[in-house]
């Protein structure tokens, strides 16, 4: 990593504080002076890789983790906010957003929250005015959510480096009383539900008026399967309340000690929890990292190896984010055909929108073109930053022909500096004489004036259009030198 790329002073300020130290006081165990110290935590001077490299060893975390730009991430969050029409007419630039993130990473954040809650009210005065049209109508109209779960949830597990230790700790102590074996069958999930738990398990054909994948009764004690799953599905199911049941305690702590307190936002933490118990349950860490590695993130040979689907695999991938022993860093993204994210996580810096769809060049979309087949590309966002990505679709289960499946997209990628670790990069030409796709992360804060597939103008530039001039699009001019000038807010 070059000196240059290191600005991480708010991040080693907090570090410090939390740790009770003082500026001397880091500041003699890193053999600088306080003054420089200073000035690096108020990245008014670049890290050295030297001084990164003791900073990790006094706090004791990975120099990886420590020089993840979450300055970066942040700012692509608060762009990604001031592209709302709401800030339409301000004169906003990416310049006074770094300035805001610079002097106060927490206002920023309360920025976003505000946003967030300015969001969800206009939601619920649209959902509102249907209970009231229902309830003139004598129908039942939807009852209000207090919160926004799915975002609240993908923020507790972004901020916890989608690692849980405590569940992997009590994974591994559950496999151990499962079963003596590295292959967990369902058979002996299921036998470990009714030994410890008293639940029966059984696979039925899901009602057609009620399709389902999975349903425990708690009064009856037995767990319910469609027959519509695959079997490692079933097996996935089964671990999964596996970890409702078993690791509740340890669930229920991991989520108060992230102050997820809300009804709703609770029940989906339990559910995205649960899953990622399931998944270190069937895919042990240690064995799983070992396993990737060797096989340079194959995700079939993985898949075959585990007995779990490809998004179960991808998904795992992600979480290999242990101090001291992880993998490569990656981020992952789920789309439906409609550019909807319904999942988003990224260890590799690539800024994934918090609302909307991405970028339309990311290849996550154009694997709906050839469902099945597993795509690559090595991209570069407008400020120089590169990722090798894959993407592949994957079937969901309905309950029933025509009923509830549907296709979605999976996106899994890295920087490029990690690429030839990943198989699927050996037939990507990488380095100074790649030619990596140009993409952006949406249109609203992307600087890319000639794209063909631009479907909004960028908020933080002005766009004086000419009914006289037709370009690609409304926003877009395929001869910039003719093309009316984009005029810079600041």
């Amino acid at each position: 990593m070059a000196d240059s790329e290191i600005r991480i002073g708010g991040k080693i300020r907090k570090l410090r504080r939390e740790a009770g130290l003082s500026q001397a006081a880091l500041a003699e165990q890193l053999d600088v002076s306080a003054s420089y110290l200073n000035l690096i935590e108020h990245n008014k001077r670049r890290l050295t890789a030297a001084v990164l490299l003791r900073l990790a060893d006094v706090f004791e975390i990975e120099a990886a983790h420590l020089a993840e730009d979450g300055e970066g991430r942040l700012l692509a969050d608060v762009m990604d906010v001031l592209g709302d029409d709401l800030f339409e007419d301000m004169d906003i630039a990416t310049s006074d957003a770094r300035a805001l993130i610079e002097a106060s990473p927490n206002a920023a954040r309360a920025m976003l929250h505000l946003h967030g809650a300015y969001r969800k009210a206009q939601s619920d005065i649209r959902t509102m005015a249907v209970r009231s049209a229902s309830a003139a109508n004598g129908e039942n109209g939807p009852y209000l959510s207090r919160v926004a779960p799915a975002e609240a949830i993908s923020d507790f597990i972004q901020d916890k480096q989608n690692y849980f230790e405590d569940l992997e700790v009590e994974a591994e102590r559950l496999g151990r009383e499962i079963a003596d074996t590295d292959h967990r069958t369902r058979e002996t999930l299921t036998d470990f539900l009714r030994r410890a738990h008293g639940v029966e398990t059984v696979v039925v054909r899901p009602d057609q008026d009620a399709p389902f994948q999975r349903r425990y009764d708690p009064e009856r004690k037995t767990l319910f399967l469609s027959e519509r799953l695959s079997q490692r599905s079933r097996r996935f199911q089964t671990a999964y309340q596996i970890g409702l049941l078993a690791a509740r305690p340890v669930i229920e702590m991991l989520l108060t000690e992230g102050r997820v307190r809300d009804g709703d936002t609770r029940a989906l933490g339990r559910s995205a929890l649960a899953n990622y118990f399931a998944a270190a349950l069937l895919m042990p860490y240690d064995r799983f990292l070992e396993s990737a590695e060797e096989a340079r993130y194959d995700i079939d040979l993985l898949r075959h190896r585990f007995g779990a689907g490809f998004e179960q695999v991808c998904h795992r991938l992600t979480s290999l984010n242990r101090p001291g022993r992880s993998g490569v860093p990656l981020h992952m993204l789920r789309v439906d055909m409609a550019g909807n994210i319904s999942k988003r996580f990224s260890l590799s810096g690539l800024p994934i929108p918090r609302h909307g769809e991405a970028c339309a060049r990311w290849n996550v979309y154009a694997s709906f073109l050839r469902p099945g087949d597993i795509q690559a590309q090595l991209s570069e966002l407008p400020d120089g930053a590169r990722y090798f990505c894959i993407a592949r679709t994957v079937r969901k289960a309905g309950g029933g022909f025509g009923r509830g499946e549907h296709t979605l997209a999976i996106g899994l990628g890295c920087e490029e500096k990690y690429a030839s670790r990943i198989v699927y990069a050996d037939a990507t030409v990488l380095g100074a004489a790649a030619k990596p796709a140009p993409i952006g992360v949406n249109c609203r804060i992307c600087d890319r004036l000639d794209c063909a597939q631009r479907a909004q103008p960028p908020v933080h530039l002005r766009t004086p259009l000419d009914e006289n001039i037709k370009g690609l699009s409304p926003f877009t001019f395929a001869d910039q030198k003719a093309a009316p000038r984009m005029l810079p807010t600041r």
